[in-house]
């Protein structure tokens, strides 16, 4: 199977071609946010104000990196359990969220939001957190330094090895294993 390399800016070309299996090198901006900063970002939603970072046409990393040892741009960096995040899913993709890095399957209600915004959710390898961090080369804490780990971070992912776990029709890596 080819993997292919693809830049997260033309995510909107990209993101309808992907199936479910499909391995690929992500390079560009994402987002960590993970529970609490999902509750915030909601929050600012709900009461009209902007997110910390652009939806459309992004992707979120559903991580908290452990902190930066000297010499490197971020700690380890592991995928958390993408499910947790699901009550928030659908109207971030609604509003343009395209894709989402995490591990873990997704409720129903995700993976029909994913085929109604042509969007897409890709796992990396749990527990391989310091060779994701190898693959990230610059960190910036955009919202919520309180949260520490959870803060909401801009990173720059070089040649990231995630692979499809729904793709934008609907295809499930984890229903196709059972």
């Amino acid at each position: 199977m080819d993997t292919r390399s693809l830049d997260v800016k033309d995510i909107e070309s990209w993101a309808e071609t992907l199936k479910a299996g499909d391995r690929v090198l992500l390079s560009g901006t994402v987002y960590t946010a993970r529970d609490a900063a999902h509750k915030r970002i909601f929050a600012m939603l709900q009461e009209g104000k902007e997110p910390p970072f652009p939806l459309r046409g992004s992707v979120i990393y559903y991580a908290g990196p452990t902190p930066t040892p000297p010499g490197m741009a971020i700690g380890s960096c592991g995928p958390t359990t993408s499910a947790r995040m699901d009550p928030y899913t659908p109207h971030l993709l609604d509003l343009g969220l395209k894709g989402m890095i995490g591990k873990g399957d997704r409720s129903p209600e995700v993976v029909e939001a994913i085929k109604q915004n042509k969007a897409v959710y890709l796992c990396a390898v749990g527990g391989a957190g310091a060779l994701a961090a190898k693959c990230i080369t610059s960190l910036e804490v955009i919202a919520f330094e309180d949260l520490g780990c959870e803060s909401v971070k801009k990173l720059t992912v070089k040649d990231f090895p995630l692979i499809v776990a729904i793709d934008s029709s609907g295809g499930n890596l984890f229903e196709a294993a059972l």
